[in-house]
Parts: structure tokens; sequence; C-alpha cells
């Protein structure tokens, strides 16, 4: 069934072989740091999604209250509006 979303994704011993030859490229000691400055970059890249996706939500928030704002003033003045000429003598 999902047969067609795994072509061409390495099988176990093509993980075995990469990791093999990174091992043979970066060495036994770089690796971990290579791995800890690649945890590192997706921790910030997860907290710099987090921070944009709370100025957003700070902006919607602002722009609701502003419509808000506005709304109700024109409320207001429609109302005010309407009671001036409700109560006005018919001529």
């Amino acid at each position: 069934m999902f047969k067609s979303l795994l072509i061409g994704m390495p099988g176990g011993w093509e993980l075995l072989l990469i990791v093999f030859v990174l091992l043979l490229i970066f060495g036994s000691t770089k690796l971990p740091a290579l791995a800890r400055g690649m945890g590192k970059s997706i921790n910030e890249f997860k907290r710099g999604l987090g921070e944009g996706r709370a100025e957003d939500e700070e902006r919607a928030e602002a722009e609701r209250r502003a419509e808000l704002r506005t709304g109700d003033a024109a409320r207001v003045d429609n109302v005010a509006s309407d009671n001036y000429t409700a109560n006005k003598p018919r001529t």
C-alpha cells in the first residue's frame, strides 16, 4: 500500500554504508560534535517558528481589537443619529 512512498529510500545496508562513509570522512571525534550542532540548529529553528507564530497571533489579536473599537464607534454614531432623527417632529 505505501510502497510507492518508499521508492528511492535507502534500506538497511545502504544506511550502514552511509554511516561508515560519514565515519571515514569526519572521524569518530568530529561526528558527535556534528550531530550536536545539527540538534542545536533544529532546536533554534523550532524556537524561531514558535516566535513567528506568537507574533502572528499578537498581530491578529491587535487587528481584532482595532476592528472592535472602530465597529463600536460606528455603532454608537449610528445609534446617536437614529435617536436624533427619531426625535424630530414630523412635518
